[in-house]
């Protein structure tokens, strides 16, 4: 049979090469320059390692991420790093027990809840007795008041905005499920481990099309024809045909290319509200934090949600020396920082930089800027009813996206997952 894969990454990665391995003609298009998606990347001359574009680690518990590492012969740095929280101008630790209870703007009665519930969530097995509740009042309820306003509401209201009241507590509780001092990252970085999984992919006989962009999707007769345009260096141009598609492409961008959708089906799935990821890097001589790699901003009037000193989690020897500082933002439609270029994003931050680190320069920085539509959906309380699921309305037409990752937040290990479940639904459905 032959396969169409739209998106090359993480899950279109992982279905093109379980459907290749099976012997099915594979052909995944992409309309970058790179494979990867969120996890692309990118790679100065003088460094030895990729960067992604979008901050990225794993965890302990990432089995899926981790069998693939083993299956392509990736080795896996495991690294316990700082991660910190920046609140009345100082920075804390408040990752483990013991530094909760060192924390000094709550009190001994909150410190004790919050470490409390927080055991609690991290213990039970799953989300099913959370749901139809909302995250923050939850919190509120069982913390206390003090730790919703110092802790919780800040990073609530830094990554969601107007939507943070939205929030159900089974996507809080796969936060705190999830999370573990020891992270994890591939040698080379995340985006050359992405490269090693598209050579796998054509090894095994697929077909990659990097800067091809599928414009239409449509059926025709009991075939589907994917019309598809690419750039000079794209070996793909016109009208192609497929028995198969799997779309792995946000939900938005699926409804747009694929006109003959049902509009209620339509109406549905794109109820399901998304914020913009939004990633300043910073490029410096000298390190920016004192040892922090994660830095979450609790202190109000700040215009981004956290930082990460990738180069206080890997060495900077691998970036050639450089240290590198992501500014990291979720941001919605219409937001003015989505209009702006690196260099007038940095004037605004600036400032707030400084605060952090006085000694810091602007001058002393390069920068880039990335921008991702639609890359973190809002499980909200009708996010279940309305998610998406792999079989669609057209015959043959197969969706797998970050939608459908309830109650896990975006994460390389869910996008793996994802693929091999697709790959797998997909390849018993009469062939």
């Amino acid at each position: 049979m032959k396969i169409a894969i739209l998106g090359a990454g993480f899950t279109g990665l992982s279905a093109a090469l379980k459907l290749a391995q099976a012997g099915h003609q594979v052909t995944v298009f992409e309309s970058e320059p790179q494979v990867g998606g969120l996890a692309g990347g990118f790679k100065y001359p003088s460094w030895e390692w990729t960067l992604e574009k979008f901050y990225h680690h794993w965890f302990l518990s990432d089995k899926f991420v981790h069998n693939m590492a083993r299956e392509l012969h990736q080795q896996v740095l495991n690294i316990t790093p700082e991660t910190n929280i920046y609140i009345k101008s100082r920075i804390l630790p408040i990752d483990s027990p013991a530094s909760l209870l060192r924390f000094p703007y709550l009190s001994m009665v909150d410190k004790l809840r919050t470490s409390a519930v927080l055991a609690f969530l991290k213990l039970s097995s799953t989300e099913k007795p959370f749901e139809g509740k909302l995250a923050l009042p939850w919190i509120k309820k069982w913390m206390g008041r003090g730790a919703t306003k110092i802790i919780w509401d800040p990073l609530f209201e830094g990554k969601f905005g107007n939507l943070k009241n939205e929030v159900t507590l089974p996507w809080f509780w796969g936060r705190i499920k999830k999370r573990s001092k020891t992270l994890c990252y591939p040698e080379g970085g995340i985006a050359g481990f992405a490269q090693k999984i598209a050579g796998a992919v054509e090894k095994a006989g697929g077909k990659i099309l990097l800067n091809s962009e599928v414009t239409s999707l449509r059926q025709k007769s009991n075939s589907l024809q994917l019309t598809a345009y690419g750039s000079k260096r794209s070996a793909v141009s016109g009208q192609l045909v497929f028995d198969k598609v799997i779309v792995t492409l946000p939900t938005p961008v699926f409804t747009k290319i694929t006109p003959s959708l049902p509009k209620a089906y339509v109406k549905k799935i794109s109820s399901i509200p998304h914020l913009t990821a939004q990633n300043l890097i910073l490029v410096l001589e000298k390190p920016f934090l004192k040892g922090s790699y994660w830095l979450n901003i609790n202190e109000p009037g700040f215009p981004f949600l956290l930082l990460a000193e990738h180069t206080n989690f890997m060495d900077p020897k691998h970036y050639g020396g450089d240290h590198i500082l992501y500014i990291g933002n979720y941001l919605p439609d219409g937001h003015p920082y989505l209009k702006m270029s690196a260099k007038e994003l940095l004037k605004i931050y600036d400032p707030f930089l400084k605060r952090i680190n006085p000694s810091y320069q602007l001058s002393a920085v390069s920068c880039q800027l990335f921008t991702q539509p639609f890359a973190q959906p809002v499980i909200t309380p009708s996010y279940l009813k309305n998610v998406p699921g792999m079989a669609t309305p057209l015959k043959n037409v197969y969706l797998a996206n970050m939608d459908m990752i309830y109650p896990w937040d975006r994460e390389t290990n869910y996008a793996i997952e994802l693929g091999e479940k697709v790959a797998e639904f997909v390849a018993n459905k009469n062939f």
